[in-house]
């Protein structure tokens, strides 16, 4: 069906930055929403980003405002989440999300660790 690749994680010192990647196996434009969550430890799995693909609209976490963008680029079929301004609180595995077909398909997970 359809497959969520992730990539763009690491270990980072705090207020430094990363991207993350998030490549489909279809077309962006046979996606209805795309997403990012993260878990940290001892913590539930929490909303980041989000966005309506086939038209932009997007929703942010209180704590990730300002900090952090979701974007889109068509040809590739992937979705990115840029953090800037990290904090040690932002470290978790990060998890992109898809809406397809009715359908919800999930990435493997990317650790994201913000030192102090």
């Amino acid at each position: 069906q359809v497959q969520l690749v992730e990539s763009g994680g690491g270990l980072v010192q705090a207020g430094g930055s990363l991207r993350l990647s998030c490549t489909a196996s279809i077309s962006i434009f046979n996606i209805n929403t795309m997403g990012w969550y993260r878990q940290a430890p001892g913590k539930q799995r929490e909303l980041v980003a989000s966005m309506i693909t086939n038209g932009g609209s997007t929703t942010y976490a209180d704590s990730v405002k300002g900090r952090f963008t979701i974007s889109r680029d068509n040809v590739k079929n992937t979705v990115y989440l840029q953090m800037n301004s990290l904090k040690p609180e932002d470290t978790a595995v990060y998890y992109c999300k898809s809406t397809a077909y009715y359908r919800t398909y999930w990435g493997q997970g990317t650790q994201v660790t913000v030192s102090s």
